[in-house]
């Protein structure tokens, strides 16, 4: 029997995932007016079957505004809905991963065009941009629009709308939610001083920058199921010496949300500003992830240039995290997970389809795949 941390089980909230192996949310920029298309289908089942514990569906917007640019996924709508049920549908029928979802909101980051036409700010006047909202009329550099600043009202409808989004996610079946506090988007914004200059009660000191990413978080924790799991994505650090916003206040916000009823943390950083100057390199995030799991005590997810099977097992061994999570290794190789269980000599679950692949596939076919033809 097999000794890795890698492919030893864990359990989220009400969740028990078959391993440790996490497929990061990628934006893929494919959907239309937030419906999820056939790329979803093919993106998102091709690391179904491929033995991985868990799927993140992207950043999903919680309003057409939310989204980062007009190709985003969205789950405001009855037809946002209905096109990711069909994804999900697909994945848990043929697959054998728990599905998640990241909820999000892009604030001043929002209103851009795809990464592959340059992923410019689209303007408010333009047909196919929005008016971008903050905690603060700061824009994120001067290539940007200068956002509007959110009034109670404005506050009032991101929780709602964030509430609405994680019902609807519930009813689709997602097993996992992850509500996106990271990379510069709105809940980071109101968490980091370079981006919140306000002066009422949810600005200024920690407190004040918490107050509201914790109401959004009680707004999603009242409504999301508790057989199911609950977690958040932080950016540990600004990368900016004059930001206050780094492992400490960090370490803060995790307690606080671990006492709102979060059940893991999944730990990223930078994103608030192109002033910001990241010291990059393999597992370069993972210490956050460390430091975090040690002051709070909390399941951690790592992230970050984690691509080599024994890079991934000494993360867990070393007790930096409990999971990873991969992006473009997953991109590059769909099949990690069972180059990974080779190595490691662990067991991950295969397609039947497939089985004929490799001898070194250990553990058992996916169960029910395919379906019962009637």
């Amino acid at each position: 029997m097999s000794t890795s941390q890698l492919f030893s089980p864990i359990t989220l909230g009400g969740v028990d995932l078959s391993n440790r192996i996490i497929v990061a949310p990628m934006c893929q920029y494919s959907a239309d007016k937030g419906n999820a298309t056939d790329w979803h289908l093919m993106h998102l089942g091709q690391f179904a079957v491929s033995g991985v514990g868990l799927v993140m569906v992207e950043a999903t917007g919680v309003s057409p505004e939310a989204r980062i640019s007009p190709g985003c996924l969205g789950l405001w709508s009855d037809e946002n809905q209905a096109a990711l049920t069909r994804v999900v549908r697909f994945c848990q029928d043929f697959g054998n991963a728990k599905m998640g979802i990241q909820l999000a909101h892009a604030g001043r980051k929002a209103s851009t065009d795809l990464p592959w036409r340059g992923a410019k700010p689209i303007s408010a006047s333009d047909p196919r941009g929005w008016q971008t909202v903050a905690p603060s009329a700061v824009p994120y550099s001067p290539a940007f629009e200068t956002p509007t600043a959110l009034d109670e009202a404005g506050m009032a409808k991101v929780v709602d709308d964030f509430r609405a989004a994680a019902q609807r996610a519930d009813a689709i079946g997602f097993d996992v939610l992850e509500v996106h506090m990271a990379h510069g988007y709105l809940l980071h914004q109101f968490l980091s001083p370079i981006t919140n200059q306000r002066n009422d009660a949810y600005g200024g000191a920690l407190d004040g920058r918490m107050r509201f990413p914790l109401e959004v978080f009680a707004a999603v924790r009242e409504v999301w199921p508790a057989n199911k799991a609950l977690g958040v994505r932080i950016s540990a650090t600004d990368w900016i010496e004059t930001s206050s916003w780094d492992v400490p206040e960090a370490s803060c916000f995790t307690a606080a949300l671990k006492d709102a009823g979060a059940e893991f943390i999944d730990v990223s950083s930078a994103g608030i500003s192109a002033e910001q100057q990241i010291d990059a390199g393999p597992g370069y995030q993972t210490g956050f992830a460390a430091a975090i799991r040690r002051d709070v005590d909390i399941p951690t997810m790592a992230v970050g240039q984690i691509t080599e099977p024994q890079q991934a097992e000494a993360i867990l061994r070393s007790g930096q995290a409990d999971m990873v999570a991969l992006a473009r290794g997953m991109v590059i190789n769909p099949r990690w997970a069972w180059h990974a269980a080779e190595v490691l000599e662990g067991e991950a679950a295969y397609a039947p389809q497939y089985m004929r692949s490799s001898r070194a596939l250990r553990g058992e076919p996916i169960p029910g795949n395919p379906p019962v033809q009637s």
